[in-house]
């Protein structure tokens, strides 16, 4: 009866973290795609105000900003499809439960990280703040672009905490929350 009880436990909170983290999924989808669309339409008129002779001279800006805001906003997504850079030599190397806790211990050290870097990065964003920074063409305030970063490494550093209690609650190795490690036979079989 207890293990009953302790399983529905975990169903729930593995049910309620997936519903949380499509909503954030695709609100990450839109800023991402959004941003670059964006990238593409700034371009492609740069290019025509060119050709026309009448180049847009904020251009430039606007992209670097928006490459801030890709590159970090893309944190959390490319944790979460499993799609981050990952040294899998090593974890190719184990198997059943020592892959499962080799994955569990990088998770998590992973997230400490990213949350470690999200913290010194939120004190950089209030020392631009505070200096009061603002970029050379269009004058936007620098620390609301730079708030991308710590953002954008906290919502890693969710991802990666999420696919460590993945990894604890259930049966199977997994990369990220919903991507179970399709290299290890015995998720397949069922033996973890």
């Amino acid at each position: 009866m207890k293990k009953q009880k302790q399983m529905r436990l975990i169903n729930f909170l593995i049910k309620t973290l997936a519903v949380l983290d499509r909503g954030l999924e695709r609100c990450e989808a839109i800023l991402l795609s959004g941003a670059v669309l964006a990238m593409a339409v700034l371009n492609v008129a740069n290019v025509i105000g060119r050709n026309l002779g009448h180049s847009l001279p904020f251009t430039g800006e606007l992209n670097r900003l928006l490459i801030v805001l890709i590159t970090f906003m893309g944190v959390g997504y490319a944790a979460r499809k499993a799609r981050h850079i990952r040294m899998s030599a090593l974890a190719e190397q184990f198997h059943g439960i020592s892959a499962k806790i080799l994955h569990i211990t990088i998770h998590l050290g992973t997230a400490v990280l990213l949350f470690a870097l999200a913290w010194f990065a939120l004190d950089y964003v209030q020392q631009t703040r505070q200096i009061g920074s603002v970029t050379a063409s269009l004058h936007i305030p620098l620390y609301l672009i730079y708030l991308a970063i710590p953002i954008g490494l906290c919502l890693g550093g969710i991802q990666f905490l999420l696919a460590a209690i993945r990894n604890i609650a259930t049966p199977g190795v997994y990369l990220a929350f919903n991507v179970p490690d399709t290299q290890d036979d015995d998720h397949h079989n069922g033996r973890i």
